[in-house]
């Protein structure tokens, strides 16, 4: 069974940074790309940024372009989002999610992270 852990969210000042983190583990995780999403109260969920299985892939959304990195390594079954200038608009609950099959792009995310909070301070 797929499991997602995230990390590292937190209270941070706007301008500031935060690296979040998502632990995979019950499958090979080098298969398959993965994603940052996020919810904010009262608005929909949304993609932030996805990577292929490799890393030679990216995609941002956006509103996060030139601030966010998503990253991987692939060794450590891990995750990264690298959130730098973090802005007013930024908080919510991020999460990582992976889909269910080896593709790119990808159209569906069956497996998700607990989510982890993200506060930023003016």
């Amino acid at each position: 069974q797929v499991q997602l852990v995230e990390s590292g969210g937190g209270l941070v000042q706007a301008g500031g940074s935060l690296r979040l983190s998502c632990a995979a583990s019950g499958r090979t995780f080098n298969n398959y790309a993965m994603a940052w999403f996020r919810l904010a109260p009262g608005k929909e969920r949304d993609l932030v940024a996805a990577i292929s299985w490799s890393g030679g892939l990216r995609y941002y959304a956006d509103s996060v372009k030139g601030r966010f990195t998503i990253s991987r390594d692939n060794a450590k079954n891990t995750l990264y989002v690298q959130m730098n200038s973090l802005k007013p608009e930024d908080p919510a609950v991020y999460y990582c999610a992976a889909p269910p099959s080896r593709t790119w792009p990808v159209y569906e995310y069956s497996y998700w992270g607990q989510g982890t909070q993200v506060t930023v301070s003016s």
